[in-house]
């Protein structure tokens, strides 16, 4: 860790000295904030000389539904790594016009997470501040603060469903215009529920039914095969 980090980190400890998720990971310093104390931390974070934090390089929502839950995670390659792939009831992200039931957590399912840059001191800070309702993520606004938070948090109550308290125009950046839920979540089907497309008779964008068919990508690989365990050159024609 640089002397520039060290000295950062140790800055913050003192300014936040009942914080005590304030530590190193790899190039950044980051830390956790509760909802209710998100405004006043920023605040501090900003206007305070010795951390100088007047940047927000990035906000971005995560969602934590399937945290933890390894789909490819076993012992050996065989038709168990290859069945979760096909299972759309599994808890990976393979699911297709059918909704997942999420597996239980004793962890909140939406943080909000945001990087700061202050370019005074030459150090990078992440922020995690964790929605407490999952039903209804809801967590401060900070373009009071950061200004340019504003399409950042747009784009992640586009996409994650998280509402921002305070701010002054939410509502969807990249999605159409009357979209079906969040696509972002663990749980939103991949093909989507509608698609859409231009009819040149009605002169206008139309919403139908999804009409791919669902299929799974995922080779089918078999690796303990005889012939090269006995050091044999499989044919051009077996191979």
């Amino acid at each position: 860790m640089a002397n520039r980090e060290q000295n950062m980190l140790e800055a913050l400890q003192a300014v936040f000295p009942d914080n005590a998720s304030i530590q190193h990971s790899l190039d950044l310093i980051v830390m956790d904030v509760a909802p209710s104390e998100l405004i006043a931390v920023a605040t501090e974070l900003r206007d305070n000389e010795t951390l100088s934090f007047r940047q927000l390089s990035d906000l971005a929502g995560v969602d934590y539904a399937t945290y933890g839950h390894d789909e490819w995670a076993t012992d050996t390659e065989n038709n168990a790594s290859f069945s979760r792939a096909v299972n759309a009831a599994s808890t990976g992200s393979l699911t297709f016009n059918t909704g997942l039931e999420l597996p239980p957590s004793d962890r909140p399912r939406f943080v909000v997470v945001y990087h700061l840059l202050s370019l005074d001191h030459n150090v990078r800070l992440r922020v995690r501040c964790a929605a407490p309702d999952d039903a209804m993520p809801v967590v401060p606004s900070v373009i009071a603060i950061w200004n340019n938070a504003n399409w950042y948090e747009r784009e992640a109550f586009d996409l994650f469903g998280i509402l921002f308290d305070g701010h002054p125009d939410l509502r969807r950046i990249l999605t159409d215009y009357g979209f079906i839920g969040h696509p972002f979540r663990k749980d939103f089907p991949l093909i989507g529920n509608v698609e859409m497309r231009y009819d040149s008779v009605k002169e206008r964008v139309i919403y139908e039914p999804v009409s791919i068919e669902p299929r799974v990508l995922v080779p089918r690989v078999i690796r303990e095969d005889s012939r090269y365990v006995a050091g044999e050159t499989p044919k051009k024609d077996d191979a």
